[in-house]
């Protein structure tokens, strides 16, 4: 699973809150910082895709 973070972020946070593994706080919106979700990371990766309040996460599948 990969992800990547649209520019309509608008750097709520609540990616990063939500898995800090996957992302973090960039100078004006959230990035990721791996290249693959590890694993283990998976579902909360992906419950930050679902609480995204305006839908900046893109899954991508393999």
């Amino acid at each position: 699973m990969k992800v990547r973070i649209e520019d309509i972020c608008t750097a709520c946070g609540l990616c990063c809150d939500t898995c800090p593994e996957v992302y973090e706080m960039g100078d004006e919106i959230a990035t990721v910082i791996v290249d693959e979700v590890p694993a283990a990371c998976e579902e909360t990766a992906q419950q930050a895709v679902d609480e995204c309040p305006v839908g900046a996460i893109v899954v991508e599948r393999a």
